[in-house]
């Protein structure tokens, strides 16, 4: 038996586990149409399962991809999508993107505060979580990052109402598979601020396998086992799976997180300074941004840092360049009236974008080294390689993968942009009962490992990562002191020994102990992950019925409700 110490308290003993799994209900409601929204850091997707088929939906532009932007006008209108991102230049600290980044998160995170080094809008602090901060005429106006979400969400749906000729109501909406309860929830909530009934979340390399595979499982017999390699804008994520028989089996999943268990988003150190390595189609935007800086300054004299109007044009120039490197061996980025009445010219090599990333390139493949190790595969064993996400065109990323994979190519017949919107309009179908998903399973498995703290500052693991979800598991814990009456619950999710390096989700008490010796109270700690991967934590002294329950979003959201019942 192991001793816990749950917060200031003293110490809980383990005297007992009882796990319990299970997956998708067989029992379905009856769901009208549901739509697939991919919600991605720089550009977003929305898909329908309609007629036995997926079918991508066109903005109003004509675009099967809308940009994640939100821009609001001095006269008070809003603006999202295309024309959001038109503005970018001409009224950037009005102009909202990358909005992914921030939601769910503190604002004291250190990525957070990389971050808004670069955002040319301004983002304060409102009780320690990030805001979004416009000037509307004369008027501040703050936006939750679920508020600015929402308006994204709301605008796919509204671009999927035109199409359908009705109302949309119902969606399935992705998510990294590395986002973390926090972040699964707020994007939840952003769903249900944009008035969707958000009947699904799915990773996103879990949709993107179901876009690859969908076809497959029905028509081939015997298992594949797939690996999806999802780098988008923002997020970067691994996910292995194995497809058989209309089964979707999330084995493993692995990638960037904020926790600093993995090289991707750990503190390097460079000239004395601690900074933190991410990955994203972003992160490999800046870096070049940093060099033309430089350069500009070395030549010019004139540094731009901290000026928005010249920042956002270099931005907007440099996504453009590292597009038509994905073709092209070089181009030329220029911008008139640059900055003080300096024009900007400069080559851009794809030979020199790789330099300035190729440390960046390399991590993607320890996440795959880590997730195959956790399931004891060996490259020799992935039958495929899907690439998502728009930074998977880099051609030295895929160069890098069929490296590692010793000349294994990589799928080219998925579009990048598309797949996870398709695999979630088919997650769609399958939740609202279209006839032609009926033989299709989805297992996914929650990404951390989920726990509490214990003695000496240990976290003990309750659920251990890649567990199948839905799961809920109990452990029953006992007082180490006498008459001991209140027991604090701290927590945390992660990879790390020590709960403090791990990422803490939150803390509550359970009070009202009835006084006992030591070891005669039992204590019931309920860890439950639904189907979205959304953790539910429940508190029950055996002796009195106390019961807590706690949704753990930012810190704790407490029901923070104390039933006394009757015993039987």
């Amino acid at each position: 038996m192991k001793n816990i110490v749950i917060t200031v308290i003293t110490c809980l003993i383990l005297i007992s586990t009882i796990e319990v799994s299970s997956v998708w209900s067989n029992t379905k409601e009856d769901i009208d149409t549901v739509i697939g929204i991919d919600l991605g850091t720089t550009y977003s997707c929305v898909a329908v399962f309609k007629n036995s088929h997926v079918e991508i939906i066109e903005n109003d532009q004509g675009n099967r991809i809308t940009p994640s932007f939100v821009t609001f006008t001095s006269n008070g209108e809003r603006l999202i999508g295309d024309a959001a991102k038109n503005l970018l230049v001409s009224n950037p600290q009005n102009t909202i993107f990358h909005i992914k980044r921030l939601i769910g998160r503190e604002f004291d995170d250190p990525s957070i505060q990389q971050d808004v080094k670069y955002f040319p809008f301004s983002v304060v602090s409102k009780d320690n979580r990030p805001v979004v901060k416009v000037k509307i005429g004369f008027t501040e106006k703050l936006f939750t990052p679920e508020e600015i979400s929402a308006m994204i969400l709301g605008k796919m749906r509204e671009i999927a109402e035109t199409y359908l000729g009705k109302k949309v109501k119902n969606a399935v909406v992705t998510v990294p598979a590395y986002f973390n309860n926090a972040q699964r929830q707020a994007t939840k909530d952003a769903g249900i601020i944009a008035g969707l009934n958000v009947v699904g979340i799915i990773n996103e390399p879990t949709a993107a396998a179901i876009a690859y595979g969908l076809d497959r499982v029905r028509n081939e017999k015997g298992s594949h086992t797939v690996l999806v390699f999802d780098l988008g804008g923002g997020t970067f994520d691994v996910s292995l799976l194995i497809l058989d028989d209309g089964t979707f089996e999330v084995v493993a999943t692995n990638g960037n997180t904020h926790l600093g268990s993995y090289l991707l988003s750990s503190f390097r150190k460079r000239n004395n300074t601690f900074f933190i390595i991410r990955i994203g189609g972003e992160d490999f935007d800046l870096r070049v941004m940093e060099y033309f800086i430089e350069l500009f300054k070395n030549k010019t004299g004139k540094n731009v840092r901290g000026h928005v109007h010249a920042l956002q044009k270099l931005r907007r120039e440099v996504e453009k360049a590292k597009r038509i490197l994905s073709s092209e061996m070089e181009t030329i980025i220029e911008i008139e009236s640059f900055f003080h009445n300096e024009d900007f010219h400069q080559k851009l090599t794809r030979t020199k974008f790789e330099e300035l990333n190729m440390d960046l390139f390399r991590s993607t493949l320890e996440p795959v080294e880590k997730a195959l190790k956790d399931v004891d595969l060996k490259k020799s064993d992935i039958n495929e390689i899907i690439l998502v996400g728009g930074s998977t065109r880099i051609p030295k990323i895929r160069q890098i993968i069929k490296e590692y994979f010793d000349g294994k190519e990589p799928l080219r017949n998925i579009n990048p942009d598309e797949a996870v919107a398709y695999g979630a309009a088919v997650q769609g179908g399958i939740l609202s009962d279209e006839e032609s998903t009926h033989d299709v399973l989805v297992l996914d498995v929650n990404p951390l490992t989920l726990g509490i703290l214990v003695k000496d500052g240990l976290m003990s693991k309750i659920i251990p990562r890649n567990t199948v979800i839905p799961t809920k598991k109990t452990e029953s814990f006992t007082t180490t002191a006498d008459n001991q009456h209140t027991v604090g619950i701290q927590v945390f999710e992660g990879e790390r020994p020590m709960a403090k390096d791990n990422h803490f989700l939150g803390k509550f008490d359970l009070t009202g102990i009835p006084p006992a010796p030591k070891d005669v109270p039992v204590i019931d700690v309920t860890f439950e992950i639904d189907v979205n991967g959304i953790l539910k934590v429940r508190v029950v002294n055996g002796m009195k019925r106390v019961n807590i329950k706690c949704y753990l979003g930012y810190g704790c959201r407490h029901e923070n409700r104390q039933q006394k019942q009757n015993n039987h």
